[in-house]
């Protein structure tokens, strides 16, 4: 078991709480290692002085010295020798012309951007974001439910290369009803990975907005309507990724494990089958999951999904549930084959506590066994949290019947890969997103980090 230290910093002792949000244009923003502004101010302020001197050597030689002359001489007139020297004079007159020069710039920045609808309060906001957020590392999250959500919410901030392959055998509540009346995949993690990842705060609150009332709609979300209005258009939602990205204004991407309807099945120890993931939790009973599979079994992966699971700097399985988010989302045939061709590092983000239906008397250790059984490849990375929840949240979870998972009984194998860290706010029993995000990158190699330029 380890502690884990990121690059250049002291061990983590408690849950980061979400940093607060900047202030549009903030001076740790300009100043931001490859942001490309630093250089060019540089630049502008060495050529004016180069050209103030120039101008010097042309008024002091050439047809001008008679007037540069009497300008000095009426400047000299200004200034008490005794209080400070002549030459402070000239000092001040020349910041004053640079620092108006400046402002000459930003004010014509501004006319710029106001003309072309970008606020200028944003500008830096946006600069940021293309040139220092584009390129962070390249992070790969599958799974689905809150859990996934809440680890794209941290990673928005971190990086622009986030994709999210996400499961979509959901078969209840809102996405439950439109699989069945549309024949579609199931909308509902989809739309929490666009909320969380949309750039766009406005388009993030409609997006999970559930409607109340109305006949049809009532217990739907708006996002869960807007995916299957464009997948009716598009024939699937396969062919309205690239759509729906550039509507949302998403900041990294967001896929589907498959483009095609699926449906989870699960072997039970007692020899039965349940077909259906909201069956598990009432019909499992005494027996424990051993299999879970796809009906179909030979579904087809997006390339792009494919793409960056080859590309990836770190590969994330979860935070989510075990059988019903995060190994659903690696039973498709090419996916599963991808990660375990993949040379990036996979980090498994263990489960707070156990689930009934679904979890019940499993150790830590049984859930990576579980994923090593699905997947054919064991995470080199176990992230655990080492944070008590308060104990009215545990009471509450062991009235139902769950249990926090903690090393007792790991064996040496899993200990040499867990890391275990303080990950949530005791209060809440939910990840942090903030600290998540800060484990998760602190395990990237270094070498695989961008490298800052000013």
């Amino acid at each position: 078991m380890r502690e884990l230290r990121l690059p250049g910093a002291a061990p983590l002792r408690s849950a980061t709480p979400p940093r607060p949000a900047e202030r549009p244009g903030s001076l740790r923003r300009w100043l931001a290692p490859g942001i490309g502004v630093k250089r060019w101010l540089t630049l502008f302020i060495l050529c004016t002085a180069l050209g103030a001197v120039g101008f010097l050597h042309f008024t002091w030689t050439g047809p001008l010295h008679p007037l540069a002359t009497r300008w000095i001489l009426t400047l000299n007139s200004l200034m008490d020798p005794g209080v400070l020297p002549l030459h402070a004079i000239g000092i001040a007159v020349t910041a004053l012309a640079l620092l108006g020069a400046l402002w000459s710039v930003v004010m014509l920045n501004r006319q710029l951007l106001s003309s072309t609808g970008t606020a200028p309060a944003r500008a830096m906001d946006l600069l940021y974001e293309q040139r220092t957020l584009t390129r962070g590392p390249k992070v790969v999250a599958l799974g689905g439910g809150t859990g996934l959500s809440r680890l794209l919410t941290g990673l928005r901030d971190s990086t622009q290369n986030t994709t999210a392959i996400v499961a979509i055998s959901d078969d209840g509540g809102s996405s439950g009803r439109l699989r069945r009346s549309l024949d579609m995949i199931a909308p509902g993690d989809l739309t929490d990975c666009y909320a969380a990842l949309s750039d766009s705060p406005v388009m993030a609150r409609l997006m999970l907005h559930r409607f109340e009332r109305g006949d049809g709609i009532q217990g739907h979300t708006f996002g869960n309507l807007m995916l299957a209005t464009l997948s009716e258009e598009e024939g699937g939602l396969g062919e309205a990724m690239q759509d729906i990205h550039e509507v949302l204004r998403i900041r990294g991407r967001v896929y589907p494990a498959t483009a095609r309807p699926a449906t989870l099945c699960a072997r039970l120890s007692d020899g039965r089958t349940i077909q259906g993931e909201s069956q598990f939790k009432t019909l499992v009973g005494d027996a424990h999951i051993e299999q879970v599979s796809l009906d179909p079994p030979d579904l087809p992966a997006l390339d792009a999904a494919l793409d960056a699971i080859r590309d990836a700097d770190v590969i994330v399985l979860g935070p989510g549930s075990l059988y019903t988010s995060i190994i659903p989302a690696l039973l498709v045939p090419a996916i599963t084959e991808a990660l375990c061709a993949a040379s990036a590092p996979i980090v498994y983000v263990a489960s707070l506590m156990t689930e009934p239906g679904e979890t019940i008397g499993l150790t830590l250790e049984d859930h990576v066994d579980a994923i090593t059984r699905h997947l054919g490849r064991t995470p080199e990375h176990v992230l655990v949290n080492s944070t008590v929840p308060s104990p009215d949240v545990m009471d509450r979870y062991h009235a139902e019947g769950a249990e926090f998972l903690t090393l007792n009984g790991a064996s040496r194998a899993l200990r040499g890969r867990v890391h275990t860290l303080p990950l949530i706010h005791p209060d809440l029993a939910r990840h942090d997103p903030a600290a998540l995000v800060q484990a998760i990158l602190g395990l990237i190699p270094r070498r695989l980090l961008p490298v800052d330029v000013g």
